[in-house]
């Protein structure tokens, strides 16, 4: 008897091209399984063929596992009303110094700032940043201060508060700077990624306004925008600005020259979309199809209205945030009413933008921030660390981590990343220099204490407001003292100074008048004490005081440089 037998194939959805590929929903399980082919062979006395076998290939990934982790209630914060605003804002910052969170508050907007510290229960009472008259929008920490933070707000005007070292003792009301441009409210701060005190404000107005915040001035204003803005990313340099419109598009910009170099539509959904730009230059977008499917795409920048790679991930209706670990590239989804962050690493290799895992929670999240590189334990091979803002008024900590056996330092985990200098001044900036963002190392400069990183010296933000009526040569005159210097500027040796020859004398001839006059002060004081104890003594003795007489004119004293002839009573 003849046997037919089928030739067995395995078919992957992922490596055949000519197969539409499914929503990561629907096919994380059929990433794992085998689905087999059966095609009848119809020659006639066909002999038993060997089975043909192809093995799949696992991908070579070192964050191919990486597990979230939330920590105990009692090492989290609680008790916090958190903002009911219908913005599409994630509603938190972090930074190695502070958590800050925006919340309800009755007559105006405000912000709680907690020291990392201070967990478990918060007080109803606690201290807030309450400067605004109307509810805050959003908040952004400085990337090179870890005291200062921005808030824009409802009531069109945008702060920046010093924050003081272990948190506020009272609740603030007074900002280092107010900024004032925008005719609508203000629902979007981002700091430049190099330049110091170079801060981004997108208003309701479709305006977008890029700061100084050491003078309170704008530099450049934007109005390239038809529609409300919903995001803008910095490029790795700061030299680019990404931006996602309502009507569907986005822009890469150039600001100092408020040209749009190239625009497109991301997503055909009426919902509001998400920008990022990735460290070597390609674009990440997160949006909703036109069957309201979320989905994420990868672009370049050449290339806009033709993405690399477009995915529906589901059909539920929260904006998605997408937050990115350049170290790594990897990026976090979490979606706004999601209970879930999905995490994905964008390599050279096909499909380019690789599923890796989901954290899931019971609770839906309100809002969320991302803790930089430079905050993660190193000690547990933490690479991400999360702060979900839940309805109920908790803030859950998450720690991504990779799991290792060895308590060392992991370099392939902790390349150096970003670090607290600014590589340019905002004149530099403006002047049309561009410069990586200085980086640290871990290994080097990281403190643990307590599984974390403790910042260096506190620096205090200064405005200082230019002259209105200034010349252009008094402003170039002004203008060198306020620059601060850059690393190189830092960390070059000093010149040897060399004052003029006739300033020099000038200073000599002031300081010995300086000195001529405190000596004769000096013998001023010691004539005023004999008289006053000579009086003393004529009291106590019961006889009428003499008349005084005028005192004589005293000797003019030797000059010298010794004070050794002084009464001991002398001031």
């Amino acid at each position: 008897m003849e046997v037919d037998v089928a030739d067995i194939k395995r078919h992957n959805s992922f490596t055949s091209p000519n197969i539409r590929r499914a929503p990561i929903s629907k096919r994380v399980g059929r990433e794992r399984c085998h689905s087999y082919n059966a095609q009848d062979s119809k020659k006639p006395g066909s002999r038993l063929q060997p089975a043909k076998m192809s093995f799949r290939v696992v991908r070579s990934s070192k964050f191919r596992h990486v597990y979230g982790q939330a920590l105990k209630r009692e090492q989290c914060y609680d008790n916090i009303r958190v903002s009911k605003s219908s913005w599409d804002s994630t509603f938190c910052a972090v930074n190695p110094k502070f958590l800050a969170i925006i919340v309800e508050s009755a007559g105006g907007g405000a912000f709680i700032v907690l020291p990392h510290n201070k967990v478990g229960r918060i007080p109803a009472d606690h201290p807030l940043v309450g400067g605004h008259k109307g509810p805050v929008l959003d908040i952004a920490w400085c990337p090179h201060n870890d005291n200062v933070i921005a808030s824009g707000s409802e009531d069109c005007v945008v702060k920046v508060w010093q924050i003081p070292d272990g948190g506020l003792s009272r609740t603030l009301t007074e900002p280092v700077v107010d900024l004032v441009y925008h005719q609508r409210r203000v629902g979007l701060v981002l700091w430049h990624p190099t330049a110091q005190n170079v801060l981004l404000t997108a208003g309701s107005d479709n305006q977008i306004a890029i700061w100084n915040v050491g003078t309170g001035e704008v530099l450049i204003s934007l109005d390239c925008h038809p529609d409300l803005i919903y995001s803008a990313c910095w490029n790795w340099t700061g030299s680019k600005l990404l931006t996602t419109c309502r009507d569907k598009k986005i822009r890469i910009i150039d600001p100092r020259k408020g040209e749009v170099e190239s625009e497109a539509i991301a997503h055909e959904g009426s919902k509001a979309s998400r920008a990022i730009f990735l460290k070597h230059g390609l674009v990440f977008t997160t949006g909703f199809s036109r069957m309201s499917e979320r989905q994420y795409s990868l672009r370049t920048p050449d290339a806009l209205n033709e993405p690399i790679v477009t995915v529906e991930i589901d059909t539920s209706n929260g904006v998605m945030f997408p937050l990115y670990d350049p170290d790594t590239n990897l990026i976090y989804l979490c979606g706004k009413g999601d209970s879930v962050i999905r995490y994905f690493e964008v390599t050279p290799e096909p499909p380019f933008v690789h599923y890796i895992n989901t954290f899931q929670t019971p609770d839906p999240q309100r809002g969320i921030g991302m803790m930089p590189k430079r905050g993660c334990d190193v000690a547990t091979c933490e690479i991400a660390k999360f702060y979900r803002l839940n309805n109920s008024g908790l803030c859950q900590v998450i720690s991504m981590t990779v799991p290792r056996k060895s308590e060392l330092f992991q370099e392939d985990l902790y390349p150096d990343t970003l670090s607290d200098e600014a590589s340019l001044t905002a004149d530099e900036w403006l002047a049309g220099e561009d410069a990586e963002p200085c980086t640290m190392s871990l290994k080097e400069r990281a403190l643990l204490v307590q599984g974390g990183y403790v910042a260096g010296r506190s620096t205090t933000l200064t405005v200082t407001k230019r002259n209105a009526l200034a010349t252009p040569r008094d402003r170039e005159r002004d203008k060198e003292p306020e620059r601060s210097p850059t690393p190189a500027a830092r960390d070059a040796p000093p010149a040897a100074a060399t004052p003029p020859p006739a300033f020099t004398a000038m200073v000599e001839k002031q300081l010995s008048d300086l000195v001529e006059e405190i000596r004769k002060l000096k013998s001023v004081i010691v004539k005023q004490e004999n008289r006053i104890r000579a009086l003393e003594a004529t009291v106590k003795a019961g006889l009428a005081p003499p008349a005084p007489s005028p005192p004589a004119p005293s000797p003019p004293s030797p000059p010298n440089n010794h004070d050794d002839a002084m009464a001991p009573d002398e001031v």
